[in-house]
């Protein structure tokens, strides 16, 4: 009778406490309150390897609250009561107190204390199970940018369990860029975890010749192979090929792969065995082999096979066991995919994805190389005009390109908008060099036409200047000339072909002076009388033409073309008072090869040497110094052979 009274009074104060809990106000046998009442367990100890049974039960459950409860326990806000076992997420309040929520209704029950409630902590681990399983949820979300999100989960962790989440989703989504996504997405799944052999040959197939490195990473490891030994090739395996000893493999390699297969014992080395043989010297013997006749190698395999016989040494196997052993075995590779169509179809599509691929390699090298020459271009068009059409070896033309490039860093400490700076920078920065190339002509050059060595020598010696002079002012340290945000980034064509902006813009300016340079020299009277003086000065003088102007401002002209072509190159290219220098041997490469006094000789000259130089840091992408020199090299060897370059002047001037 006491017995029973005290089990009353028990359970009257165990009721009080619970009146007394926000848990009170929970219904206990809602739906999503039982489902995770029944892995209870696995979910309070928080387990990676067992928790997955808890997880699949929320996600697959149907129920309104699903998506909520994963949210929570991923973001570690779900919290057990002690007294009653009830689920609630809960956020912090003030003096140790918690707000807690139902996730039946989402509904606040009020605030209790901390030490009622035991927080659940998924690791990192779980966390991701988790943030798996809210896919399901997340692909069918009304905010585009969180199916975007779970798609891009997907693509990184996706497993089995998502394929017919993913395309239970595919039929009803709104947005067709989004439904690209997701059916690429879900044959990508169906390869590496579908379980129909027709269904990821077709998925295999669609890839067949896909750029995508999504496709590639997808289809590699259904070709992947492992190399086993054995006494005969198995029937119930995906046999790559079989291997030969001495040709697919050493002999060395081929033993070894038997011991790792347990196939045979490690092979005995000279020193293993002859510390076994000292160890067991007796009577001067060993193993019934006279310590005197073990000078003989065969002598000495025979003392430690009967050492091995009497459990006095490891099992080791002689060299000629090891040959014997491999002589006695196959060797193959098998696939890790065991269904052979697959990797047949796999094989065919990596094939012609690996086509494909070249080609497209073969094109993103030929945009750089037309990049770079777009670049060499620019820094030789003015060094056409002042050494191809005036005769002037000018050495200071690289810091021509310096001044440029200067000129757009001190506007944009001026000019702090970016597109505005640039655009202002290239007049300004043609004004300066023309006016220093000006200078220049009438100061030093005029005074040195028909004396190339001593015009050389002066211009190598007004470039040491104008280098000291940059360093004086603006100082050694490289400066940067900032490019438009619209400039940032690159064009890409797939995930192979890709090319920076800024190249672009360059090659598009290049163009543009290709087309401003045409006009200037065939349709304007500077164009026609610089023609006139280059083919006669003489007589050129005597039908009233000035060849002192025209070489002044064909001088100033190529001058200033170099400080555009220095804001250019500055884009990509940290400032500094040897940037000119960079490109200064380049660019008398390309009016040489071109042609010395050709504009279409120039453009050729700078797309042979790009071309050239691509090919060449292509074949040894490691050493671009090396791949200067070898092109350097080609450079003079092409000279011995048509010294007047790709296209030769005609007329008079062609005999200078």
């Amino acid at each position: 009778m006491i017995t029973r009274l005290l089990m009353a009074l028990a359970v009257s104060v165990s009721l009080s406490a619970l009146t007394a809990l926000p848990g009170n106000a929970q219904d206990a046998d809602a739906p999503i309150q039982q489902v995770l009442q029944d892995h209870a367990e696995i979910i309070i100890k928080s387990s990676r390897r067992t928790i997955q049974p808890a997880i699949d039960a929320v996600r697959d459950s149907d129920l309104d609250a699903a998506q909520l409860v994963l949210e929570k326990w991923a973001a570690r806000e779900m919290y057990v009561n002690e007294a009653t076992g009830l689920f609630v997420y809960a956020e912090e309040a003030d003096d140790d107190m918690l707000r807690i929520f139902d996730f039946a209704t989402a509904a606040e029950v009020g605030e209790a204390p901390e030490d009622d409630y035991d927080q659940i902590k998924p690791n990192s681990g779980i966390r991701g199970l988790i943030n798996s399983a809210l896919v399901k949820f997340q692909l069918s979300d009304p905010d585009p940018a969180n199916r975007i999100a779970a798609l891009t989960s997907l693509s990184r962790n996706g497993n089995e369990s998502h394929l017919p989440v993913l395309r239970a989703s595919i039929e009803d989504e709104p947005d067709a860029d989004i439904k690209a996504r997701k059916e690429r997405l879900e044959r990508l799944l169906t390869i590496s975890f579908g379980s129909d052999t027709e269904n990821r040959v077709a998925a295999i197939e669609y890839f067949a010749g896909d750029l995508g490195v999504d496709a590639r990473a997808a289809l590699n490891p259904l070709v992947a192979t492992t190399r086993r030994a054995a006494t005969d090739v198995p029937d119930d395996m995906n046999i790559a090929r079989e291997l030969r000893v001495g040709r697919d493999l050493t002999e060395d390699e081929a033993y070894a792969l038997l011991v790792s297969s347990d196939l045979a014992p490690a092979r005995l080395t000279k020193d293993a065995q002859r510390q076994a043989l000292q160890a067991n010297i007796q009577d001067a013997t060993v193993g019934g082999v006279p310590v005197a006749e073990l000078s003989d190698p065969a002598a000495r395999d025979r003392a430690y096979t009967a050492l091995v016989d009497a459990g006095l040494a490891p099992a080791a196997a002689t060299d000629v066991q090891a040959t014997e052993a491999v002589a006695a075995h196959v060797f193959y590779e098998t696939y890790s995919e065991r269904d052979a169509a697959i990797t047949t179809a796999a094989a065919d599509a990596l094939k012609a994805i690996e086509l494909k691929v070249g080609v497209n390699q073969f094109l993103d090298l030929s945009l750089d190389a037309l990049s770079l020459a777009s670049i060499y271009f620019l820094a030789a068009i003015g060094l056409a005009i002042t050494f191809g059409v005036m005769g002037v070896i000018n050495m200071a033309h690289g810091e021509f390109i310096m001044m440029g490039a200067y000129t757009g860093y001190v506007i944009q400490q001026i000019v702090p908008n970016y597109t505005l700076s640039i655009i202002l920078a290239i007049p300004l920065a043609f004004a300066v060099t023309f006016a220093a190339g000006v200078a220049m002509e009438r100061l030093v050059i005029r005074w040195l036409y028909s004396r190339p060595l001593e015009t050389l020598l002066a211009t190598f010696g007004i470039s040491i200047a104008l280098q000291q002079l940059a360093k004086n002012i603006f100082g050694t340290q490289a400066r940067p000339l900032t490019s438009p945000d619209w400039l940032n980034g690159q064009w890409a064509i797939n995930d192979i072909v890709a090319i920076s902006n800024i190249r672009v813009a360059i090659f598009v300016l290049a163009l543009i002076f290709l087309g401003f340079f045409l006009f200037l020299m065939k349709k304007t009277r500077l164009g026609l009388e610089t023609r006139a003086v280059t083919q006669n000065p003489k007589m050129a003088a005597s039908m009233g033409i000035n060849p002192d102007r025209v070489n002044m401002l064909t001088f100033g002209l190529g001058s200033g073309i170099a400080g555009i072509a220095g804001v250019a190159i500055g884009l990509y290219a940290q400032v500094t008072s040897e940037l000119g220098q960079q490109y200064i041997v380049q660019s008398f490469m390309t009016v040489v090869v071109g042609g010395v006094g050709n504009i279409w000789g120039t453009l050729l000259g700078a797309t042979m040497i790009g071309f050239l130089q691509k090919g060449i840091e292509w074949f040894n992408p490691s050493n671009t110094l090396a791949a200067q020199t070898y092109m350097i090299v080609f450079i003079i060897i092409f000279i011995q052979f048509r010294p007047r370059g790709i296209i030769a002047l005609k007329g008079r001037a062609a005999g200078d």
